[in-house]
């Protein structure tokens, strides 16, 4: 063990590198948790030696858990209540049905790829149902997906990781005493999920009632808010720990899910302080787990190793994200990115670790081996190869959405909705009537709650993110808001508003906001029903089987030149209907030349739009 002094200098070095490689992650746009673990191995055993098992003597397992205390108290503070509704059959199936195909799966592979016995197979199996936030939110930080996929991810996380801690010790009791029986799993599960709900609740409603009803010293109760805050996470943690083992991570997680959700003065600057802290411990922990990593204890799995990860990546995750997606509205994309990105983190390697030292003081040195080995193993593989390359399979399977924003949930705003998601838009309605908010999510939109003309409810609903902002209340004073505030404040791109008074179209044309008037809209379509019936029919089918596309072309290979010399390029099922050049709109013949900046018009089914949407407008 590290003396006083040296100690000090090495967990400020350890924190150094950490927020080094977070620095690092952010510039490369990659997963911090690849630069943090890669960093552990450098400075571990396998690297310059720096730290070791022995490094923190017996005061490992303590830091590590008050520090993964802090980032799953963070993590929960952040899910609020309106997350689970915008994915909430998924989210239910992927902690339930979910964990229970991970559980039997990974044991079934350890079984038969290792040799394992069946009680430590499941053990194995208890550690790795988690994912979890400390690999999770990484991910999504650089991954912007759709609303559901991510809230969906998240929540599993949380909840996958207090599932597996306290399962893995209940299964490790029956490992170590089999003698006792299956109800001793279910009892040691049950005392410590019932003691941590307990604490978290008990915890979150003192510190909810000396925020709101004790007097924190005006100049100073911002300060004392965050620290009574961070204060109580702790408190949470150890205080269940101290009765049952790992009881504390459900006694954390349930604070910050409760206080996360309760009138919290002060809430924005508690969450950008806890955001901060765990950062910086997120950074130890995975450093302190890297420099765990032994790769002799993968050798001596062999081929069985690289089995039971195949097993995990492609075979188990697969199946558990299509059960668990059957009738939602993710996309198969979503699913695929969703099966190709779940990396283990902190809980199953410190509990491993744990697990490990007491097997070999029992004289089971041969399982310790085998648990930590497999369960390492998984881990830096899955954080190597899914949470390292995560935007690399989301650009790959172009999921990475544009986002929109419809300020009202009525029902013109929710039919928006519906189209621009068929298109693969990333569309957040603001509402805040309550009946309409409900009626949004039960149609599984993603809805923030809040008033659109209000420019920090916007900011939270992604404003500075977003490309098209659109306003469709039926007040045309709202609507000239919001759009103000879309023009002059986030400078978007495409700001769109319903225009229901004819004599105020004036009033948005002054701000050169596009408009859509109600009363005119509704004559065009009227006359197009009448006159046109074959297109009005077309038209109302966009999203199921056509779909039209305005671009600008940025393929560099096809300006300069003509439709005809295109022809290969132009997928049949659609064709080039207009060109925007400089403001004047043309239809092309086969002699028109495609010129840099041109905007062109695709008519056509689906698949042949989105086709050649790629073949002349490329991702960058």
């Amino acid at each position: 063990m590290a003396t006083g002094g040296s100690l000090i200098t090495l967990v400020a070095t350890i924190i150094g590198l950490g927020v080094s490689a977070q620095v690092l992650a952010d510039r490369f746009r990659v997963p911090s948790v690849l630069f943090l673990i890669i960093t552990g191995i450098l400075v571990g055993p396998v690297g310059l030696g720096i730290v070791s098992l022995s490094t923190f003597g017996n005061g490992l397992s303590t830091i590590v858990g008050l520090s993964v205390a802090i980032i799953m108290f963070e993590a929960a503070f952040h899910l609020k209540i309106e997350k689970f509704n915008e994915a909430r059959s998924t989210t239910f199936r992927l902690v339930t049905v979910g964990a229970v195909i991970a559980l039997v799966g990974t044991a079934l592979a350890a079984r038969f790829f290792l040799g394992a016995s069946w009680d430590l197979a499941f053990l194995i199996g208890a550690l790795l149902v988690a994912t979890g936030p400390t690999v999770i939110t990484p991910i999504l930080q650089i991954v912007p997906v759709r609303s559901r996929v991510g809230s969906a991810l998240e929540l599993e996380g949380v909840t996958n990781d207090v599932t597996a801690a306290i399962l893995a010790v209940a299964v490790f009791e029956f490992v170590i005493a089999p003698e006792e029986g299956i109800s001793t799993i279910l009892i040691a599960f049950a005392e410590r999920l019932g003691t941590g709900i307990l604490f978290g609740v008990i915890v979150a409603a003192v510190i909810w009632y000396l925020l709101n009803h004790v007097d924190l010293s005006p100049d100073n109760a911002p300060q004392n808010a965050r620290l009574i805050v961070l204060a109580g996470a702790l408190i949470a943690y150890g205080s269940a720990d101290a009765l049952f083992s790992e009881a504390g991570i459900a006694a954390a997680v349930t604070a910050g899910f409760v206080l996360g959700n309760a009138d919290l003065p002060y809430e924005e600057s508690i969450e950008n302080f806890k955001g901060d802290v765990s950062l910086v411990v997120l950074s130890f922990v995975f450093i302190t787990l890297g420099a765990l990593i032994q790769f002799d204890t993968f050798t001596s799995l062999g081929l069985g190793g690289i089995a039971v990860v195949l097993a995990v990546a492609l075979l188990i995750r697969p199946v558990i994200v299509f059960v668990s997606t059957i009738g939602g509205r993710i996309s198969f994309r979503e699913k695929l990115w969703m099966t190709a990105v779940s990396p283990r983190g902190i809980i199953p390697a410190s509990v491993a670790t744990l697990f490990a030292l007491e097997l070999q003081s029992s004289g089971m040195a041969e399982a310790a081996t085998l648990l930590s080995g497999t369960v390492f193993l998984v881990i830096l593989a899955t954080v190597v190869f899914e949470g390292g390359f995560a935007r690399h399979y989301a650009e790959l399977l172009d999921i990475i959405p544009m986002r929109a924003i419809i300020v009202g949930g009525g029902k013109v705003g929710r039919n928006l909705a519906t189209r621009l998601e068929d298109r693969g838009e990333d569309v957040v309605i603001v509402e805040d009537d309550e009946e309409m908010v409900e009626t949004a999510r039960n149609e599984g939109f993603s809805v923030h709650i809040g008033d659109g003309t209000d420019s920090d409810v916007l900011q939270a609903a992604g404003a500075e993110n977003a490309s098209t902002i659109v306003a469709t209340t039926g007040d045309d004073d709202v609507n000239l808001l919001v759009a103000q505030l879309a023009v002059t404040t986030f400078d978007t791109e495409q700001v769109v508003s319903r225009v229901n008074q004819p004599e105020n179209e004036d009033a948005f044309k002054d701000l050169d906001i596009e408009t859509i008037s109600s009363t005119m809209a509704t004559s065009w379509a009227i006359d197009n029903r009448i006159e046109r019936p074959a297109l009005w029919n077309w038209m109302t089918e966009l999203g199921r089987s056509g779909d039209v596309q305005e671009f600008e072309v940025t393929a560099e290979d096809v300006a300069g030149r003509t439709i005809a010399e295109l022809g290969d390029a132009i997928p049949d099922g659609c064709l080039i209907a207009l060109v925007d050049r400089d403001g004047e709109n043309m239809v092309p013949d086969g002699d028109f030349d495609l010129r840099p900046g041109d905007r062109i018009t695709l008519v056509g089914q689906n698949e042949a739009v989105q086709n050649a949407l790629s073949r002349f407008h490329p991702h960058d």
